[in-house]
């Protein structure tokens, strides 16, 4: 099955769940509506003629106006793989968890939470993993500032242009 295929099985297992095709990409993938993506995993995973039985990457994403988790899914059984798109509001930034259904999304959805601040609404270990606890910010975020000091270590080092330049380090 292609995206197109995919996605019309999906409208009509769940035709109120708002799904769209974006074929403006590299790749073809399916819109969803957070409300809805938990409900779309399920299905992608345990509908027979889709049998997705493998999340082999989510990612996330800033755009201008949203945080973005993109989840890349592949079926053993068929051979077709399929792309979602899932995007939240900069102001609430949260998604549910797909963590219940593959096992491998609990550390994905953790690495997005840590460099994005994307919540994911049901993950059951939301701890930070990449970050310690006590960091501020998010340092994947487009307006992210870095700590000038964590725990009295300074983390920026202000060496001038000309400095570097002659140190070689530019």
């Amino acid at each position: 099955m292609n995206t197109a295929d995919i996605l019309s099985h999906l409208q009509s297992l769940l035709p109120d769940a708002g799904l769209e095709m974006d074929t403006a990409k590299p790749e073809s993938l399916i819109v969803v509506p957070p409300e809805s993506l938990h409900d779309v995993a399920r299905c992608l995973r345990d509908d027979p003629k889709l049998a997705f039985d493998c999340l082999m990457c989510l990612s996330g994403l800033e755009t201008n106006d949203q945080y973005q988790v993109v989840l890349h899914l592949y079926s053993m059984k068929h051979n077709h793989k399929a792309a979602l798109r899932c995007g939240a509001p900069k102001d609430n930034p949260v998604i549910p968890t797909v963590s219940d259904l593959w096992a491998t999304a609990d550390w994905h959805e953790r690495e997005a939470a840590d460099m994005f601040g994307i919540r994911f609404e049901g993950h059951p270990d939301p701890r930070r993993m990449l970050c310690p606890d006590d960091w501020e910010g998010y340092p994947l975020r487009k307006d992210y500032k870095p700590q000038e000091k964590w725990h009295d270590i300074p983390l920026t080092v202000n060496i001038p242009m000309q400095e570097r330049a002659e140190q070689g380090t530019l």
